[in-house]
């Protein structure tokens, strides 16, 4: 088993392998994480593991008013996650690879990463300025009619999308193409649904392609049953990666 030790960024979603990921970091352990991989060469991959949060606050309670004005002020790269940090994440994440890490003026940085293998955490370390992991690759096996089950995902998708458009009154990913590689659709549709951050993370762990797209199948059936009922359900922007507060 080959394992690796990269720097952790826990947040408050999953991240799934393909999907762009901006990140506006401002708490120190995170300025110090990038600021060490800024340290990789240009021609090297700059990598970070997102994982996400299970019990905890992805902003620490460092200053009043974030996340709690009555918590208690906390310091270190563990803060906010508790005696045992590893506690407090899920076991799968998906490594990152930072394309772009610009420091601003003030210190903090804006990054654009991008998801790229699924990895299980093995172990996590506080010792440093900044939270880092042993992980352990997973493979992505394709499973039992991978490729059938995409098509019938990739249907299922197109009438969501017609549904929450109907919601919003307007078009979603118009004149967009959608992938047909087996787990390239799976990933998609696990990042762009209206999922809760426990079902999404279900996804992302899922062994195989194929049963993951046989959830998705069930999951996409399921939510446009529910917005053909409630029409005036809110829907986010499919097209429009989330950014988090760090």
């Amino acid at each position: 088993m080959t394992t690796h030790r990269l720097p952790l960024f826990p947040l408050n979603s999953a991240l799934f392998p393909g999907l762009v990921l901006p990140l506006n970091v401002f708490e120190e352990r995170y300025r110090a994480m990038m600021r060490d991989l800024l340290k990789t060469p240009e021609d090297e991959p700059r990598r970070f593991v997102v994982v996400a949060i299970r019990d905890g606050h992805e902003v620490a309670p460092s200053a009043p008013g974030m996340p709690d004005p009555t918590a208690p002020v906390d310091h270190g790269p563990a803060a906010g996650f508790g005696a045992d940090p590893a506690a407090s994440f899920h076991t799968v994440g998906c490594v990152a690879d930072a394309a772009t890490i610009r420091e601003r003026e003030d210190g903090t940085f804006e990054v654009l990463a991008t998801g790229t293998t699924r990895v299980r955490l093995l172990s996590v370390d506080a010792s440093g300025p900044f939270l880092t992991s042993e992980v352990e690759e997973l493979t992505e096996e394709p499973g039992d009619e991978a490729g059938a089950l995409a098509e019938g995902v990739l249907r299922a998708f197109r009438q969501y999308q017609k549904r929450l458009a109907g919601a919003r009154e307007r078009s979603l990913a118009a004149g967009t193409e959608l992938p047909d590689e087996p787990s390239v659709v799976s990933y998609l549709v696990a990042a762009a649904m209206m999922l809760d951050t426990p079902t999404k993370q279900r996804l992302l762990q899922t062994p195989d392609t194929a049963s993951r797209l046989r959830d998705e199948l069930e999951l996409l059936r399921s939510e446009t049953a529910i917005i053909r009922n409630l029409p005036s359900l809110p829907a986010s922007d499919l097209t429009r990666g989330r950014t988090s507060l760090n």
